[in-house]
């Protein structure tokens, strides 16, 4: 079953895949377990994806579309020469879990700590704003001031 999208949503899809480099590339062996195995990872980390086609007829890379959308349950976005772009919204659930490079700012609470929680890495330090330091003689100019060079051309 595919997924049908309205004019609307599918303009704004346009213009976000515009900027998208394509994530996977399907080769003169076709649609492979491999390679839908791959799309599907990618719509379920990326929601808009473009695939990329190899040596596909225009014809043959129609009926991809439509295979693709079928097996994966996704949406034809657009097709431009050999690229395909794709849309399958991202599950619910996954949607509010953060993130595990994302740590919880603060720490752990006294009643959390009693309850077995592991307490979070203390923040780093900041640094202090230093006085700058005092001019050594090398940085230090042989006259505070140099003298101008004259606007004038005729030389006076």
């Amino acid at each position: 079953m595919m997924i049908e999208l309205t004019s609307t949503q599918r303009l704004s899809l346009r213009a976000r895949a515009q900027a998208l480099q394509p994530f996977v590339s399907v080769g003169g062996n076709g649609l492979t377990p491999a390679v839908v195995n791959e799309i599907d990872r990618s719509l379920k980390a990326h929601e808009l994806i473009k695939i990329r086609t190899h040596g596909i007829e225009r014809t043959q890379r129609e009926l991809l579309m439509g295979e693709i959308c079928a097996t994966l349950d996704c949406a034809p976005v657009q097709r431009i020469g050999n690229l395909l772009v794709v849309f399958r919204e991202r599950p619910a659930e996954t949607e509010n879990l953060p993130k595990p490079s994302q740590a919880p700012k603060g720490g752990a609470s006294k009643k959390q700590l009693s309850a077995g929680a592991v307490p979070a890495r203390p923040l780093p330090r900041r640094r202090t704003a230093q006085p700058p330091a005092a001019p050594t003689a090398a940085r230090r100019r042989a006259t505070p001031n140099p003298p101008r060079r004259a606007n004038n051309t005729r030389g006076r």
